[in-house]
């Protein structure tokens, strides 16, 4: 099998929840900072049947290393907290048991990463030494997954192992510059940046676009932007007119000083993590920048909550599973990525954490569990929705420091 041609034809998709449904607005994002660990061990019989940084051309990727799978029938997968279904007792995890089920490969499962820079830091070292992590598979967002695929810390995928993940993956998500083709990470889940607004709030205020929320003078001390750099200058580039995939250090410079010039006029009230979520509901921003899943979220708990996709576009950043560099079981891990794409098990992930769903088929799936979740552009984009995404470019080293250190002055961190 042939990895996957980047002009290949194929759809695009998003996240829900089906029941049981989680009784609290937590997600992946808004227990970023907390403090997680514990190690929760799947198999047996289970429920479910059927279901960055230099440009990609300096990917270079681990050579493999010595695979047990098929004397060890394990697999370690480290993944963040709530992300990932529960059965109604939140002890289980049905997709999981599937696996297990279907392979007798039984899975080691650690909500141990709290932190990209956090978990990057616990597994360096080993990582730097030729080590194995102790990790067969591990979720990063995308500038982590680019930087590992630099150094050499991610082997490249067999796709021989990955038949339903080759067919499968949206279109959307098949080729990101940092890894042209996918041929060493696949998607988990992806997360968009929009505009989320307090109907109550905005008191008949339209809020349609970034300068909406920027020069607007009756939202003046009302307005959220986020402390993740690339969401907040990937969304005021979008409303300049740039393209986050290709911009310059000018067009950087000119989105960053018209940000300064809505903090100097004290038109944003602060730059937040996921903790806009109380800020949203209370009234105290009347509209901000905000994270798709957690939107779906507040949506359901509060009418007040509500949402816009500009016309310039949102952005778009992935969550991606990688095989470590050393791991032991790498055939179990690629095995695991091809259950998730499977069209029952991706829908059922989906409705759980909320989140854009990077498999195609998944529709009938998820509305046999979640009608409202398969209807949700948030959950699901229709193509014209897809259509308006955009990723934000792989940064040099070089870039990294400079942009991050520009950004944090902006935002006072």
């Amino acid at each position: 099998m042939e990895q996957y041609e980047p002009d290949r034809p194929s759809p695009a998709p998003s996240p829900a929840r089906p029941s049981p449904v989680r009784g609290t607005a937590l997600t992946r994002r808004s227990l970023l900072r907390a403090s997680v660990g514990g190690v929760f061990a799947a198999g047996g019989a289970g429920a479910l049947g059927a279901c960055g940084i230099p440009p990609a051309g300096d990917a270079r990727g681990a050579a493999a290393a010595d695979d047990r799978s098929a004397q060890e029938r394990t697999v370690s997968f480290s993944n963040w907290t709530e992300y990932m279904d529960v059965d109604e007792s939140e002890t289980r995890h049905p997709t999981l048991e599937a696996f297990t089920r279907q392979t007798g490969v039984q899975v080691e499962y650690s909500e141990d990463i709290n932190d990209n820079n956090e978990f990057f830091a616990k597994i360096k070292p080993q990582l730097a030494a030729g080590q194995d992590t102790g990790r067969d598979l591990v979720c990063v967002t995308d500038w982590l997954a680019a930087r590992m695929i630099r150094l050499g810390w991610a082997q490249k995928l067999d796709p021989s192992n990955l038949p339903t993940a080759y067919a499968n993956l949206s279109a959307q998500f098949r080729s990101p510059d940092w890894d042209p083709g996918r041929a060493y990470s696949y998607p988990w889940t992806a997360i968009s940046t929009v505009i989320a607004y307090n109907k109550k709030a905005l008191d008949g205020i339209e809020v349609r676009s970034v300068s909406d929320l920027l020069d607007n003078p009756r939202l003046k001390g009302r307005v959220g932007m986020l402390t993740e750099m690339r969401d907040t200058m990937g969304m005021a580039l979008l409303d300049m007119g740039k393209d986050p995939g290709d911009f310059t250090d000018d067009d950087y410079d000119a989105a960053l000083a018209r940000l300064q010039k809505a903090v100097d006029r004290g038109q944003i009230r602060r730059f937040t993590g996921n903790d806009y979520t109380a800020d949203l509901t209370s009234g105290d921003f009347a509209a901000c920048l905000a994270w798709a899943g957690d939107v779906v979220q507040l949506k359901a708990d509060s009418p007040e909550i509500d949402f816009v996709v500009p016309d310039s576009g949102y952005l778009t950043s992935t969550d991606n599973l990688l095989v470590p560099a050393h791991a032991r079981h790498k055939t179990n891990a690629e095995r695991l990525i091809d259950h998730y794409y499977q069209p029952a098990m991706a829908a059922r992930l989906a409705a759980y954490i909320n989140y854009v769903c990077p498999v195609d088929g998944v529709k009938e799936e998820l509305a046999a569990i979640a009608p409202d979740a398969a209807a949700d552009p948030l959950i699901l984009p229709d193509r014209a929705m897809a259509e308006r995404s955009r990723a934000f470019r792989s940064l040099s080293d070089e870039e990294e420091t400079a942009y991050e250190a520009k950004f944090a002055k902006l935002t006072g961190a």
